[in-house]
């Protein structure tokens, strides 16, 4: 369960980094992403974006296999 959950916060750590450059494909737009602006600072929860670049990762491992 712990590895799930580390893979889990790297995953959005990493789609959270990688915001401007998704936006530009429709990335991080997607319902279930949410977005905060506090105190003049962004943040950024991509959950269904990180379930969509999951779900693709998985397909192409599973065709290399």
């Amino acid at each position: 369960m712990t590895k799930w959950f580390l893979a889990t916060l790297l995953a959005l750590a990493l789609i959270g980094g990688l915001t401007p450059m998704l936006r530009r494909i429709g990335l991080g737009r997607l319902p279930g992403d949410f977005r905060f602006v506090l105190r003049g600072r962004e943040y950024n929860f991509p959950f269904a974006s990180s379930l969509v670049l999951s779900a693709v990762a998985s397909l192409i491992f599973y065709l290399m296999h």
